[in-house]
């Protein structure tokens, strides 16, 4: 199966090496050489700067979009069209325009969309979603998600204010860029009915929110909160979810997602594999990605998911801007 990678930042690069790791070696770099990481692990694979040309001289059955969130769109779409399977990073952009002409796209050339929400792999994420199912803590009632990391320590070896991240013209803030709950919370909870939200640029001197406070409600008429932020020393990424029978709580740190029993009076942990870590998520998502291109699977976060998450992202900025409540259809 022959791959392009589209963007060689930390997360290009993560999916390159997790792709040798799975013994894929026919692989494609496409590149605009503006990455701040050395080459040294990129050096004797083919290098193309024309994503036109790349195509038609390589015809790739798959294409992992990694560039920044704004510039998505400019590489799937024809991609699309030339009949390539696709993971693109989340979000699936920074706006909804365009959309639409990707999934016609899509319906032209034949190949299917994963979007790389990797905590859709995460195995207590999923344990949590079938215990859910089985009604574990009764009807969901209330919920919070709290996720603050510290911006300038991601990529130390960059300048932060340059990274994707922080600039409104690729597509950053923190919404967009921690916007995995948004997802994971449709997977647990179901479609959002409606939302309000506050954003904050107070402390890095951005261009772009720092910090947001985003309510939900829940179409299953649970309520609860989101909390983001590019500030949280140490960073910490957890929830709690109340229903009418228990509790549950999950803890990205450890992993753990511990449940209480209101009939047992009792809590009960479930933990992850033995040895699993980080990147264990993003080699399951590969795998998943692989068996969707070669029609073995169908994707597990589909391009309609993504738009449902990006569509929360925009409508919590549209209720700070106008100081509303925003209803989603």
């Amino acid at each position: 199966m022959k791959i392009l990678i589209a963007g060689l930042g930390s997360i290009g690069r993560r999916h390159f090496r997790n792709l040798i790791a799975l013994g894929e070696k026919d692989i494609v770099l496409l590149r605009s050489h503006r990455a701040t990481l050395p080459d040294d692990d990129l050096a004797g694979y083919p290098v193309e700067t024309d994503l036109v040309a790349a195509l038609k001289k390589n015809k790739p059955d798959a294409v992992i979009i990694a560039n920044p969130t704004a510039l998505h769109l400019e590489l799937a779409i024809p991609c699309a069209n030339a009949g390539c399977s696709i993971l693109m990073e989340k979000p699936v952009s920074n706006s909804l325009d365009r959309i639409n002409e990707l999934e016609s796209a899509l319906g032209r050339g034949g190949g299917s969309l994963l979007v790389g929400f990797q905590f859709r792999f995460h195995p207590t994420l999923q344990k949590a979603a079938q215990l859910l199912r089985e009604n574990a803590i009764g009807r969901p009632l209330s919920f919070h998600v709290q996720w603050g990391e510290y911006l300038p320590n991601w990529h130390p070896w960059e300048d932060f204010k340059q990274g994707y991240a922080a600039r409104p013209d690729l597509g950053g803030g923190v919404i967009l860029t921690l916007s995995h709950p948004l997802d994971y919370l449709r997977m647990l909870l179901g479609e959002v009915d409606s939302l309000w939200a506050f954003m904050s640029a107070s402390n890095l001197g951005l261009e772009v929110e720092d910090s947001a406070e985003i309510g939900l409600k829940m179409k299953n008429g649970a309520l609860g909160s989101v909390r983001l932020d590019y500030n949280q020393q140490p960073p910490s990424h957890c929830w709690e979810m109340v229903g009418s029978n228990g509790t549950m709580k999950w803890d990205n740190s450890s992993g753990a997602l511990d449940v209480f029993s209101a009939g047992e009076k009792t809590w009960k942990t479930y933990q992850p594999p033995a040895g699993f870590e980080r990147n264990a998520m993003f080699i399951d998502e590969l795998k998943h990605f692989i068996a969707v291109t070669q029609k073995k699977e169908l994707p597990i976060c589909t391009l309609e998911d993504g738009k449902q998450a990006l569509r929360l992202a925009l409508a919590a900025h549209a209720s700070n801007a106008k100081g509303t409540l925003v209803k989603l259809d």
